[in-house]
């Protein structure tokens, strides 16, 4: 009877045993989700994230942009490159970010100038003669942004595009300043704008 009794009583520790191991994970489950929720609720303010589908990455304090001028500087000036670049720029900005344009004294200025527009032959063939040219256009930029000024630089961007060389510059210039100009765009957008 006694030994009965022993294996009774073994059942039920075991099983009150059971319910405590049970009972025990079941809290110990209960404290991760605590401890989880608690970290994402101090944690999450400390994190900083944006998100934009048109590639800007600007902090909220900036509200304006002011593209001055670029003055062609360059040795070789293509009467109108000044102009389409000045304006394509500000196209860019205006249709990627949701700030407003001021004529001065934005909180982001883009200024500078284009220091190089220069026609190279490229492919020298085995009688000295270019397969292809290369049309080349530089810019210096001077970036300042008021609202964080350890993001402001002086940088020189360039950009460029091949043509064959039995077609004349004259014949292609145009189109070819336009691809220039849109690559030149799209460079100083993602270094400033989208900090790429």
């Amino acid at each position: 009877m006694l030994h009965r009794n022993l294996e009774f009583r073994s059942g039920r520790c075991t099983a009150k045993l059971k319910n405590m191991i049970s009972m025990v994970k079941n809290i110990k489950s209960g404290l991760v989700v605590v401890f989880i929720f608690i970290s994402i609720v101090f944690l999450a303010p400390a994190c900083k994230m944006s998100y934009s589908f048109t590639g800007a990455n600007l902090s909220p304090a900036i509200k304006t942009y002011t593209v001055y001028y670029f003055p062609n500087r360059a040795r070789l000036v293509n009467p109108t490159l000044s102009q389409v670049f000045t304006e394509d720029l500000r196209d860019k900005l205006r249709r990627q970010t949701s700030l407003n344009e001021l004529s001065e004294n934005g909180d982001i200025v883009f200024e500078g100038q284009i220091t190089g527009y220069e026609v190279r032959p490229m492919s020298i063939q085995k009688d000295d003669l270019a397969a292809q040219n290369r049309l080349t256009i530089t810019v210096k930029l001077k970036y300042t942004n008021s609202k964080a000024p350890e993001e402001n630089f002086d940088k020189t961007f360039s950009a460029y595009e091949d043509y064959d060389s039995n077609q004349s510059i004259s014949d292609v210039e145009d189109d070819l300043s336009m691809e220039i100009v849109k690559k030149l765009t799209d460079d100083i957008f993602n270094a400033t704008i989208a900090n790429w």
